[in-house]
């Protein structure tokens, strides 16, 4: 029997950087993958191909929707999607073998394997049909997307976020049902593409956990796109008939039929950890399948740790990639690290993009039911009038206390950029007057962030670039 300080079941972010923390203190692990190829969902089927589609799309795009009146030209163009999701195929390889399979051909103490691992005991792990012992366990095996129990969809050809991605021919129009960030990605890849999009929302806003600002301007962009949102609204039927698929729906009293080529599901995730012999080792999971763990990542059986989109906290790959070298740092070296979620700071690819982090004006209040905000137009900021790229708006929220930032939301082009000078601000407890003190470059997006705080100090419509 092989055995092993660590054995991390899951061969993705999480996974990766748990690996990484045994190789760098010269830990004997072992790394255990199957489903998706190495690297797991990010690089195969999430961040990285669609944010790929999305780039493509937006290039393909862009010249027949200059911002610019000067570049008010058409063009006929067309595109041969099967190129397209071969080229993206291709750098997706790349990145793989970069970050991934050179990564692992690099490891002195860890080693990897194809197989799926069935946990035996709170130490043994199976291993096509091998047994394996470990001291510690860390448990990474991600998840897959989330199919709603809708009536009819067992008999529909849908499409989810892992088969969009290898579609060979692009569809003359598509529903997407579920207007979060992954639904929203999608959405705006195949309209910029020339496809025709519905999309169906049961919230009665888009991108629900958002502050309202920036999900009604979010949507009142992305309509420029031709998109068509129908939110509030209840799914009572999906249908097939030849290769249409059919959508009724039911908005307040109000009911509709939609029709198209494809229905995409972009409804959320399901954990990986049913078959996983979770029992064996007395590891409990939730309701919904998440594994259980306390805030150091540690499951309810002392010996296993588990990280990334199994235990349910926030599915991002920089948040796996954190828990997977926290979980590793706790479980080889006794520590009790844990991880301040409330920094972290997501986004969404969309054109315009939508960033955010921290706590939203309601959370505050509810809290300490006392808020300070300010919302500013992109109108206000230099470098988007210059560019005319002044569509969106900053929010920032502060405890009006001490004036520390502790939440900022962003609907703008480089919004993903702007939001990480953001988190530093949140994770350090800066105030507005740490900011303002702090001199930006000029002409930037990111003057957005010190034109916020100077807002909470002064008339911004009647202010200065110098000012900045």
């Amino acid at each position: 029997m092989k055995k092993y300080d660590l054995v991390i079941i899951g061969g993705g972010a999480a996974g990766f950087a748990a690996a990484t923390k045994a190789n760098d203190i010269g830990a004997r692990a072992l790394i255990v993958n199957s489903d998706l190829p190495i690297g797991g969902t990010c690089v195969n089927v999430g961040c990285i191909p669609s944010k790929v589609l999305l780039e493509m799309a937006y290039d393909f795009s862009y010249g027949k929707n200059s911002r610019f009146e000067s570049l008010d030209y058409k063009l006929n163009g067309w595109v041969d999607f099967k190129r397209v999701i071969e080229e993206k195929d291709k750098i997706v390889a790349k990145i793989r073998q970069r970050n991934y399979i050179d990564v692992v051909s690099s490891f002195k103490t860890v080693d990897y394997v194809e197989g799926k691992g069935y946990i035996r005991s709170p130490n043994e792990i199976s291993i096509n049909g091998e047994i394996y012992w470990a001291d510690k366990i860390i448990i990474a095996t991600g998840s897959s997307p989330r199919v709603l129990p809708l009536k009819g969809i067992e008999k529909v050809n849908y499409l989810t976020n892992r088969t969009a991605l290898s579609l060979e021919n692009l569809p003359k129009s598509i529903i997407v049902i579920g207007a979060g960030p992954l639904g929203l990605e999608f959405a705006q890849m195949f309209a910029m593409f020339g496809s025709k999009v519905f999309v169906i929302e049961k919230e009665p806003r888009i991108l629900p956990l958002e502050e309202p600002e920036i999900s009604l301007t979010l949507k009142h962009l992305l309509e420029r796109w031709d998109i068509e949102f129908f939110t509030g609204a209840e799914i009572k039927e999906v249908f097939q008939d030849g290769k249409m698929k059919i959508l009724k729906l039911k908005m307040g009293e109000d009911e509709f039929v939609l029709k198209a080529d494809e229905i995409l599901l972009a409804t959320g995730v399901t954990p990986n950890t049913s078959n996983l012999g979770l029992e064996n080792a007395g590891v409990e999971v939730d309701g919904r399948g998440f594994i259980k763990v306390d805030d150091t990542l540690r499951t309810s059986s002392k010996n296993i740790w588990a990280a990334g989109d199994c235990i349910g906290k926030m599915f991002l790959e920089t948040v796996a990639a954190k828990e997977g070298n926290i979980a590793a740092t706790n479980a080889l070296e006794g520590k009790n690290l844990k991880i301040d979620y409330e920094s972290i700071p997501h986004a969404v690819f969309t054109f315009p993009q939508v960033a955010s982090v921290g706590l939203t004006e309601k959370e505050l209040m509810r809290r300490l039911n006392i808020c300070a905000c300010r919302t500013v137009n992109f109108s206000s900021v230099p470098k988007a009038i210059a560019v005319k790229r002044d569509e969106g708006l900053i929010k920032m929220v502060i405890n009006p206390r001490d004036a520390t930032v502790v939440g900022v939301h962003i609907v703008s082009h480089d919004a993903a950029e702007i939001i990480n000078s953001a988190g530093i601000a949140v994770k350090f407890k800066l105030t507005i007057y740490d900011i303002i003190d702090t001199t930006f470059v000029f002409p930037t997006f990111s003057e957005a962030l010190k034109i916020a705080s100077l807002a909470f100090t002064r008339d911004i419509s009647v202010m200065s670039c110098c000012i900045v």
